[in-house]
């Protein structure tokens, strides 16, 4: 998208200068807003045209069957399906009876601009509608950092060229029809009104509508109030139904008057409190917005930014794309998990469905580490996520025949989702990717509390995992064998070289946490016997090496393999996934991650120069 003509480059901001529908799912992505707990897609607040309508909450999501051609022991039973739940960025506008569509009529100017420093969106658009009237619409969006339940929506309607009569209908829109199901795998899976009517109410200029899903039993509110400044004889009505929920404002501006409304939205979700208690929380929601009012919300979200941006900018000089690009991704890896507050950072965080929603490794290997220095509550609540699902991990450990806990490759609520056994079942590094955050997170936060409650916890569990996994061969090495790498075109491999460096450093980690603190280490049942097993495993470590070649091969005997035909592929035969059998890439030389360089990035001190 950076170099689509229509961005510009600056240092805080993303900027679109023009509408290009045909990169609109791609721009409601890069716009999109969230905090961790709230996401909103940048849908255009008419809510038409759309690539992909999107409103979520973290770890909201229903279950779905996980069919198989052949059944086998220990495969998933059930996938679990981020859910696109209410949605409150709905503000249509009827122009003298004429709906605003940027389809229709003549587009005078459109921007849209993502402020990183002040943390909104803004619109700006000038539209002349087919009977030949214009008007300028400007829109600020936020999804407040600083009050997680809510976000808000400044809309502002004003002529161009003469009196008009206005009719603004704002909505909160529960089961829309989503885009078309893919055929990619990465896509989520296409959830038809997963949505149940449980209660909707309509007060004034506020409106609650409460909805639960069908098999994961979760309850969720969502919520809109007003505040509407217009001259005088601007009315509205409210209005509620079981998936709908409407207010509409009408009046006449002339030359110089201007519509000015604020809509406050606000949501809520749990798994265990009651209707009146979720539905309660949203309308307290609504209250706390209100009170603060738009122009505290605005001072909330950046001086929350502010103190971000103060510990967390990287200033570059000589490369302004790399610059604006580096601050793009701060701000959003912000968005994914600022105030996630254990609950999973999901692999497209709250921009999209990609994935179902899911969690997986990439969360403490690229993720985690950002967030450790620049935000490092964040971090520490991510962890502490996951030792909340550690009793499922030991279940799944003791499914495969395994001691301490065998995490998920893709989850949300800490279930496996995956239905592809080899990631699912062998991908067992996501452990060692787990251990090595909370190391990372305990060693640059020194907190000793997080250490004793939730850190040792972690660790020796994965340590127990590496210990029973592997073995020592007759020549005394410690294997781990039949594992997937990170490279998901090279599974069941022996000895991936940085899943066996990633496990050494985890059981020595563990054995290092259980000296600084054997009574707690007693409690869990472990001892410095133990921990010598793990030191013993660590120091036998098996790591690859091709003796001939010069190099460490990814996995033990990848450099005998045939090397795939690059020279024969087409543009069109790219991700090779989609376009060639599996077993065909798991016995060539190619690669989908370059694990041996990641492995020689996060262990270089494993390395000697040469």
């Amino acid at each position: 998208m950076i170099t689509h003509p229509a961005y510009t480059v600056e240092p805080w901001s993303v900027r679109e200068t023009h509408l290009d529908l045909n990169v609109l799912a791609q721009s409601e992505s890069v716009f999109a807003l969230a905090n961790g707990h709230i996401g909103l897609r940048a849908n255009l607040d008419e809510g038409e045209p759309f690539g992909l309508p999107g409103t979520y909450l973290n770890s909201f999501y229903e279950l779905r069957p996980l069919p198989y051609a052949e059944p086998g022991y220990g495969n998933p039973e059930s996938g679990q399906t981020i859910v696109n739940v209410t949605n409150g960025k709905i503000i249509r506008l009827l122009v003298d009876d004429e709906p605003f569509d940027v389809r229709y009529g003549k587009l005078l100017a459109h921007e849209r601009e993502l402020d990183l420093r002040a943390g909104v969106l803004h619109r700006r658009v000038e539209w002349r509608s087919p009977a030949g009237t214009s008007v300028r619409l400007r829109t600020t969006r936020l999804v407040s950092f600083v009050q997680r339940a809510s976000a808000a929506i400044l809309y502002e309607v004003e002529p161009l060229d003469g009196p008009l009569r206005i009719v603004v209908q704002s909505e909160l829109v529960a089961n829309e029809p989503g885009g078309p199901q893919e055929d990619d795998p990465r896509a989520a899976a296409l959830l038809e009104a997963p949505l149940v009517s449980e209660y909707y109410f309509d007060r004034d200029t506020r409106v609650v509508l409460s909805h639960s899903t069908k098999r994961s039993k979760l309850l969720m509110a969502a919520g809109m109030d007003h505040e509407i400044e217009g001259p005088e004889g601007t009315e509205y009505g409210t209005e509620s139904g079981s998936d709908v929920g409407r207010v509409t404002v009408a009046t006449e501006l002339a030359d110089g008057e201007c519509l000015r409304i604020v809509k406050f939205i606000a949501y809520g979700w749990s798994s265990q409190r009651s209707l009146p208690a979720v539905r309660d929380q949203v309308a307290g929601a609504l209250a706390q917005a209100r009170h603060t009012g738009w122009e505290g919300l605005l001072a909330g979200q950046r001086e929350y930014l502010t103190r971000f941006w103060e510990s967390a900018d990287v200033e570059l000089e000589g490369d302004t794309e790399l610059q604006q690009a580096v601050r793009f991704a701060l701000f959003h890896t912000l968005q994914a998990g600022a105030r996630a507050e254990q609950r999973a950072i999901a692999a497209k965080g709250l921009t999209g469905p990609g994935y179902d929603g899911h969690t997986f490794w990439d969360t403490e290997r690229f993720v985690l580490p950002v967030l450790t220095y620049t935000a490092p509550a964040a971090a520490g609540d991510a962890l502490r996520w996951r030792h909340a699902t550690l009793d499922l991990a030991r279940e799944r450990a003791v499914q495969l025949g395994l001691r301490g806990c065998a995490f998920p490759w893709r989850t949300i609520r800490g279930q496996e989702c995956s239905g592809y056994w080899p990631a699912g079942t062998a991908a067992f590094h996501i452990d060692a990717d787990i251990a090595d955050a909370v190391a990372r997170y305990q060693a640059a936060t020194g907190d000793e509390e997080f250490e004793r409650e939730v850190g040792i916890e972690l660790l020796v569990e994965t340590a127990r995992l590496w210990r029973s996994l592997g073995h020592h061969d007759a020549q005394g090495g410690f294997r781990i064998d039949g594992v997937t790498g990170p490279d998901e075109y090279s599974a069941l491999a022996d000895n991936n070289v940085y899943t066996n460096l990633l496990a050494q450093k985890n059981l020595r980690e563990a054995a290092d946490a259980v000296a600084r603190h054997p009574r707690r280490a007693a409690e869990l049942g472990a001892d410095l016997e133990e921990a010598a097993t793990w030191r013993d495993a660590a120091d036998d470590m098996i790591v690859p090496w091709d003796e001939q070649l010069g190099v460490h091969p990814q996995s033990e005997g990848f450099t005998a393999h045939e090397v795939w035909n690059f020279e024969a592929m087409k543009p069109e035969d790219y991700p090779l996934l989609l376009h060639f059998p599996y077993f065909d890439l798991y016995r060539k030389q190619v690669i989908k991650q370059a694990d041996l360089v990641l492995a020689l990035h996060w262990r270089g001190d494993a390395f000697t120069f040469e």
